[in-house]
């Protein structure tokens, strides 16, 4: 089973959309082919970055067609309110041709039950077929797959190759000691835009899931190769890595919030993409604190970002 989708730095799309809120998949295609230029592996969507919970399911599945279309390397989303749902999207992204599966946990319904979550995540592997797929581990979810259940998943499903971890440094070190270490098969993803450095220096990850990655493409491309060659030994990356954990921490930190796409929209826009000034729902929006915030740390990096000597490769 290939697995090499996962083993790279992949952006989280969110769902450029006009005023009322209907999403533009020519600008969606523009911002996943002009990423993949940039040097990204491939591309999520629709998790929750590109708010799936307030798309409709033809909305979803019309991008990642776009996407595929257009020769993105593609990872779908299978968030859903219901497992018949989530294999849908499953069963879809194989259809269409899509790369890989970031398989979400059962949610809304029996979500603390592991037999339940044991039965959706078996479902959606299946519907799935051959593309190799991670489970996405997040406490936001109410439940956290462990070593057992994903071992029993993958006695079944050896589509399954990976685990991607949004919770923080003791989670990620549980997957690295319990799940991928030994396992040349297996990938470890971060998932979370904070916990990068820990992730790959630390617990041997070799793929992330990036939220900030949109917006400032060659500086997290930068922050993952200085993270690499860092876990190989090279004390001057490590050095860099550290000093470029240090000054991408505020803008990094929204990553963890329930504000998160609203941030990074605003940063998009910061970043000269127009077309993420919209939100899917029109009154959801930063405060006028919030947004001058923001843009006062965003201007804060790009002063340092020019004159720090860690840019260049």
């Amino acid at each position: 089973m290939q697995n090499n989708v996962f083993q790279g730095t992949i952006p989280a799309l969110m769902t450029p959309c006009s005023g009322d809120g209907v999403p533009n998949h020519e600008a969606l295609v523009e911002t996943g082919c002009s990423l993949i230029e940039a040097g990204m592996r491939a591309v999520v969507y629709c998790g929750s970055m590109g708010d799936w919970p307030l798309l409709t399911d033809i909305q979803r599945q019309e991008g990642v067609r776009a996407l595929v279309d257009a020769g993105v390397p593609t990872v779908v989303g299978t968030g859903a309110q219901s497992t018949r749902q989530a294999a849908a999207h499953a069963a879809h992204a194989k259809a269409c041709g899509a790369e890989g599966l970031m398989v979400i946990p059962r949610l809304l319904s029996r979500g603390t039950s592991p037999a339940a979550q044991r039965n959706h995540f078996s479902a959606v592997l299946e519907a799935g077929v051959d593309l190799p797929a991670v489970i996405y581990n997040s406490p936001y979810y109410g439940y956290e797959t462990k070593a057992d259940l994903f071992f029993d998943l993958r006695e079944q499903h050896k589509n399954l190759v990976g685990f991607k971890e949004f919770g923080g440094a003791a989670s990620l070190t549980y997957a690295a000691e319990n799940i991928t270490t030994g396992h040349p098969d297996l990938t470890l993803m971060v998932g979370v835009d904070t916990q990068v450095y820990h992730g790959f220096v630390n617990c041997g990850a070799k793929g992330a899931i990036t939220g900030v990655g949109n917006a400032l493409p060659k500086e997290t491309l930068r922050y993952v190769e200085l993270c690499e060659q860092a876990a190989a030994g090279d004390s001057e990356a490590r050095g860099y890595a550290k000093e470029l954990s240090e000054a991408l921490k505020v803008l990094s930190t929204y990553d963890e919030g329930p504000d998160l796409v609203l941030y990074y929209k605003a940063l998009m826009v910061l970043e000269g993409h127009a077309a993420f000034e919209h939100q899917i729902n029109a009154d959801d929006r930063l405060s006028s604190s919030q947004h001058a915030f923001l843009k006062q740390q965003w201007e804060q990096f790009r002063n340092w970002w020019k004159s720090w000597p860690g840019a260049a490769g």
